[in-house]
């Protein structure tokens, strides 16, 4: 989540072996997260962190690593920032690409961002969110929030079997996965994993923490 120690967990992230930083941009009303990401945008936002705030910290995390960055927030943002002023300026401020959590993949069509498909989602609507998806797709693996589950979800597997059959970019798998053998266990369907909760857990004991778990998670990979 966007902030003054952003930076400084960012480089902690990578350092454990972190292929890519995810940076949250804090919304008052966040449908898809559960109640760690909901607690640590209430706290971002109550640091003053709005969207010019979010896109220096952005500025000052590109200059903290070398891995890609993307942006993680809610179409209301966009809409209030000016769809295309922010696409320009997140790219300017070192954005790889962008996540727009609840934003229908045939809205807003020239916003080069990275699609999320579900279990619910259809072959027709997978189709269409790999063809517009920016370099790689993101499986939600639960119809739900986000947050730790105590085991991986049983729909990963169906999932990434139907994905795979209707597209060749990389699949991602995220929401629920918390523990290193649960990341293991999605990497064995999926190209990779996404991990939030858990992460902003580490986070909160220090930059230290987040390597260590992130390291962690990447040893299970071996």
């Amino acid at each position: 989540m966007a902030g003054a120690d952003t930076p400084d967990l960012a480089r902690a992230a990578e350092a454990g072996g972190a292929d890519l930083v995810e940076v949250g941009f804090p919304f008052s009303d966040p449908l898809a997260d559960g109640p760690v990401i909901r607690r640590a945008a209430e706290r971002a936002l109550a640091a003053g962190m709005r969207t010019a705030a979010c896109l220096e910290c952005l500025e000052a995390v590109r200059g903290a690593v070398s891995v890609p960055l993307v942006p993680m927030t809610y179409a209301s943002l966009l809409e209030a920032y000016g769809w295309e002023r922010f696409a320009d300026d997140a790219r300017a401020a070192g954005a790889d690409s962008l996540i727009v959590a609840d934003l229908p993949v045939d809205s807003h069509e020239e916003l080069r961002r990275v699609q999320l498909v579900a279990p619910t989602s259809t072959d027709a609507r997978i189709a269409l969110a790999a063809a517009r998806s920016d370099g790689w797709l993101y499986l939600v693996t639960v119809a739900g929030t986000t947050g730790a589950r105590a085991e991986l979800s049983p729909s990963l597997a169906p999932l990434v079997e139907r994905t795979r059959t209707l597209t060749d970019l990389p699949l991602y798998a995220g929401f629920g996965i918390s523990t290193p053998e649960q990341a293991a266990a999605a990497a064995a369907l999926a190209d990779g994993v996404v991990v939030g909760s858990a992460a902003l857990l580490a986070a909160e004991e220090g930059p230290a923490a987040l390597e260590r778990f992130v390291a962690q998670l990447r040893g299970a990979f071996a």
